[in-house]
């Protein structure tokens, strides 16, 4: 159980090493730690913490080094615990984000599950000689390996690509429609997108109710909770245009025909290696009469100097920056709606070229859901982690029962 739980948490945060960078930037704001860490700590962290508790996991599920794996084990457990109890008391963030966006739990769920796992953790330690390994001491290292570059592999293609399982609300396939619905009878959360703009060097807040003409320069914008209700798992969508501050959320969301979305957190840190393919989209969106539009959180500064680097002519929107970060795990990556429906979505490594855009999109297979892509790549991931293990197992078996038969004739031999 120990070893399922720890296979499972570092596989989840493999997955989404972006989200999992996040979170650990969650921790640090709490800690009032965030400035004082290098930017590229908390990546760094969530990758090392994928990797250690998967092959923690796999080392516990095949009895390896045992001693070592148990003590690491009873270790992480015993750090865990006191600080889940202190996330409980004092909520700094919502929740902890073990799981990642897989399975989430408030912070006292979090704690009750890091008690047993710790009681599970010293027994193991304590008995861990009992242990029965799966393999030989011969092929132990081989399971070790590949277990390390099995997951090593799954955290870099899905920090290039996207990640190959999402448990996002904006998955392939989600109606943002539906995801903002409020069952009857619930009170729903209220919320207030608040806006900083600037004007002849003065800073000053707005909401959409007053939001000022466009002599006034954008700055920063923040979404708060003004009265906590019901939170659907889409809660905080809201796309304004930023050459006159209009909310065309709606006229997107209802929008029958492809709309794509350009989605850019930060334009600051945002990947400009392919701005040229970007233009070309554009392009092409405007020429077979698609709408296209780039959502960032960033300053009218930063949109300006995107602009100049990069050529840029389409139009800008703006958008909460986590929500970005949530929509697609690429700065910037590129979405695909229709009536609200998300149809497809890129890495800023993947985006589609004019050998793949050779039509109209409704004539396209990039343009429609693939309904089969969940349970294949649940297939794929599995086949690609249990196999080759079932493997090894079974020619440590075939290769130990065979020189026990060797040794055996040859005693009889003596």
């Amino acid at each position: 159980m120990l070893a399922v739980v720890f296979i499972f948490s570092g596989f989840v945060k493999a997955v989404d090493p972006l989200g999992t960078q996040y979170k650990i930037q969650d921790y640090l704001e709490a800690f009032g730690w965030a400035a004082s860490v290098p930017a590229f700590l908390p990546f760094l962290a969530s990758i090392l913490q994928a990797m250690v508790e998967f092959c923690l996991g796999v080392y516990l599920l095949f009895g390896i080094r045992r001693r070592m794996t148990t003590l690491f084990v009873v270790l992480i457990m015993g750090v865990m615990t006191p600080l889940t109890l202190w996330l409980a008391l004092s909520n700094p963030i919502s929740d902890c984000g073990c799981f990642g966006d897989a399975v989430t739990l408030t912070n006292w769920e979090t704690f009750g599950k890091n008690v047993f796992l710790l009681i599970a953790a010293a027994s193991v330690f304590k008995w861990g000689n009992r242990i029965t390994p799966l393999v030989t001491k011969r092929f132990d290292w081989l399971v070790a390996m590949y277990a390390f570059l099995y997951i090593s592999g799954m955290t870099l293609y899905c920090y290039h690509e996207l990640p190959v399982f999402d448990f996002r609300p904006y998955h392939i396939g989600a109606d943002i429609r539906k995801g903002m619905e409020i069952p009857e009878g619930a009170k729903p959360t209220v919320y207030e997108t608040r806006f900083i703009l600037q004007k002849n060097g003065v800073e000053k807040e707005f909401t959409l109710e007053n939001y000022p003409d466009s002599t006034w320069t954008f700055v920063d914008s923040q979404t708060m909770v003004k009265e906590q209700g019901y939170e659907p798992p889409i809660h905080d969508f809201s796309i304004i245009r930023q050459e006159d501050g209009e909310d065309i959320t709606d006229e997107v969301l209802d929008d029958d025909n492809y709309t794509f979305l350009l989605v850019a957190h930060q334009l600051s840190q945002a990947d400009d290696s392919t701005i040229d393919l970007i233009n070309e989209l554009y392009d092409y969106s405007v020429e077979h009469g698609y709408q296209f539009y780039c959502l960032t959180s960033s300053p009218d500064s930063d949109i300006e100097d995107w602009q100049e680097r990069t050529g840029a002519e389409y139009p800008f929107c703006l958008m909460d920056d986590i929500t970005l970060k949530t929509m697609i795990r690429s700065n910037p990556g590129l979405m695909l709606l229709k009536n609200g429906v998300v149809i497809n979505k890129w890495s800023v490594n993947s985006l589609p070229d004019e050998y793949v855009l050779t039509d109209r999109l409704e004539k396209l297979p990039l343009a429609q859901i693939n309904e089969k892509t969940f349970s294949h790549k649940v297939v794929l991931v599995l086949a690609w982690f249990v196999f080759p293990l079932l493997f090894f197992s079974m020619v440590d078996v075939i290769w130990e029962h065979f020189h026990r038969k060797k040794k055996l004739k040859e005693n009889r031999t003596k």
